[in-house]
């Protein structure tokens, strides 16, 4: 019923980086005055584990920020869960890494990277001492031999450094492949302010761009998308949910709502644990949600016709932190599944995706030049795509 269950056990963060969706300072009182206390996260493990469970990712805003971190992952530890950490990697101390070595999480820990100098990281993470404080931390996971992962997020300060946060990133023992960046940075969850979704816009990259950091893996890059797309790609109808959201999974915020996604924060998609339960959210309120169909005719006349469903991010996450709603179509991501199309040979130059009407022999030709062996998805696009908790 829950194989995996999110807990942001905090909005506030030590850093104040430029392209954030969610943070709010360190020292905001009034916010940790609204998180939920420990006992009431204790619960939620509790139940979690109860249901299935058997990973919990710890996010945040930064979680070690938490007084109660350790308690709190002792216990999930405790109740059988693997877990997750996601963290920039600044505040990891002696103590905690000598607890993570005695007692490990079974995952890699996940860290953030804004940069390869103080001068770029610091202002991505517009926070002094941030850079010598992430580095520590690092060092204190490499010289106890803890499991971690870098990814990183293309930022103007930080953009001149790829080649360097690539070539660093390849020496870590942990990392098996190149580190996953953020570039098409999404805008606040909250949607509580127009002044830094202005700023994240204007830290996109553009789809042109962003296809040149893609396709920085030659070959190999084409060769996996050629594959994702004979898996997955196809149109969806007016269906709004076509990925995993709320199937296996779901996301508690740091005040007690759930979500299928720690995206989406829509209303009428938040289920308050204060006056229910995991099972019942899982066994009847996500269901019902996930049947929700689109009702707005622009999003009927591209989205559901749109075989790129499965290379475009659109989804009801997005239209809400971009629009307020469930279903108005976010050009942005329209224009980079599109250029990504373009370059995999999926669409011509001018062609508009919900117009083609062969592009079943499309996807069979680019599975054919790369060698893959699956067949297209048709109307129905089942693949879990992971969030991209991109702070």
């Amino acid at each position: 019923m829950l194989g995996r269950l999110d807990l942001e056990l905090t909005e506030r963060c030590n850093n104040d980086c430029l392209h954030c969706y969610v943070n709010l300072p360190a020292d905001d009182q009034e916010a940790a005055a609204r998180e939920l206390p420990t006992e009431r996260i204790e619960a939620i493990l509790r139940e979690a584990a109860e249901l299935g469970a058997m990973k919990v990712r710890f996010t945040g805003g930064e979680p070690l920020l938490r007084d109660d971190f350790e308690h709190l992952y002792l216990l999930a530890r405790r109740l059988g869960l693997t877990v997750i950490v996601f963290t920039n990697a600044t505040l990891i101390t002696e103590h905690l890494a000598d607890l993570w070595a005695l007692i490990p999480p079974l995952e890699k820990i996940e860290v953030s990277v804004y940069g390869m100098t103080q001068r770029s990281y610091e202002a991505a993470t517009r926070t002094p001492g941030s850079f010598s404080a992430a580095r520590r931390g690092v060092e204190l996971l490499l010289e106890r031999a803890i499991p971690f992962v870098v990814r990183g997020a293309l930022l103007p300060p930080n953009r001149h450094e790829a080649d360097e946060f690539d070539a660093w990133a390849a020496g870590l023992p942990g990392m098996y492949k190149p580190p996953g960046r953020s570039l098409f940075f999404d805008l606040r969850t909250r949607r509580d302010s127009e002044a830094r979704n202005r700023l994240v816009r204007g830290l996109r990259a553009s789809p042109e761009q962003g296809h040149e950091v893609l396709a920085r893996g030659g070959e190999q890059y084409l060769r996996e998308r050629a594959e994702f797309c004979s898996k997955f790609i196809g149109s969806p109808g007016d269906r709004l949910f076509t990925c995993g959201s709320g199937v296996g999974g779901a996301c508690v915020d740091a005040y007690g709502k759930l979500q299928p996604c720690m995206l989406l924060r829509h209303p009428e998609a938040v289920y308050d644990l204060e006056t229910g339960s995991l099972q019942d959210a899982m066994t009847r309120f996500f269901p019902a949600l996930r049947e929700r169909r689109a009702a707005n005719a622009d999003y009927l006349a591209r989205c559901a016709r749109c075989f790129l469903k499965g290379l475009c991010e659109q989804c009801p996450a997005k239209s809400w932190s971009e629009h307020g709603t469930l279903d108005t179509p976010v050009q942005y991501l329209c224009d980079v599944a599109h250029v990504e199309a373009r370059a995999l040979g999926l669409l011509c130059d001018g062609e508009a995706a919900w117009e083609v009407g062969d592009w079943r022999e499309r996807v069979s030709a680019l599975r054919e030049r790369w060698g893959t062996s699956a067949s297209p998805a048709g109307g129905t696009l089942s693949a879990l795509r992971e969030v991209d908790d991109g702070r």
